[in-house]
């Protein structure tokens, strides 16, 4: 085996190497895409029902304590 052919065999090894590590990396950055997104929704959601179930919540607790509750 030729100077060359080595040269150009470590050439397509490392070439076969470099794109299974972007496959690799392209999986995980999808992977924290996604959790992130998961983290976001996760949080975010809960929040603004918050914002609609809270006021309805204190009304309703405000009422008991002034004894107008609804009977």
């Amino acid at each position: 085996m030729t100077n060359e052919e080595q040269i150009l065999f470590l050439l397509k090894q490392n070439q076969e190497l470099l794109q299974k590590t972007y496959t690799s990396a392209e999986k995980t950055r999808k992977y924290f895409l996604y959790s992130m997104i998961f983290t976001i929704v996760a949080f975010v959601l809960p929040l603004s029902a918050l914002v609609f179930v809270l006021p309805s919540f204190m009304n309703s607790y405000m009422n008991s304590l002034n004894g107008t509750g609804l009977m």
